[in-house]
């Protein structure tokens, strides 16, 4: 049973619903198993909690 995390940005509900939707169908076609058995792991960071280039994105953010 395949599991597919992805880490990003907080999204809405409905972009979850369509993202996981999505990589499921991709990957049940590209694997050939049934959907049933894909999990995907939705991972969201805050800018707080991501740095990119020695600073936080939300210091960023505020410039």
């Amino acid at each position: 049973m395949p599991i597919i995390t992805v880490e990003g940005p907080q999204i809405s509900k409905e972009q979850k619903r369509q993202l996981v939707g999505e990589i499921t169908k991709a990957a049940s076609d590209i694997i050939r198993l049934p959907a049933e058995y894909i999990t995907v792991l939705i991972k969201e960071n805050g800018h707080d909690n991501i740095g990119v280039g020695g600073s936080l994105l939300s210091d960023a953010e505020a410039q």
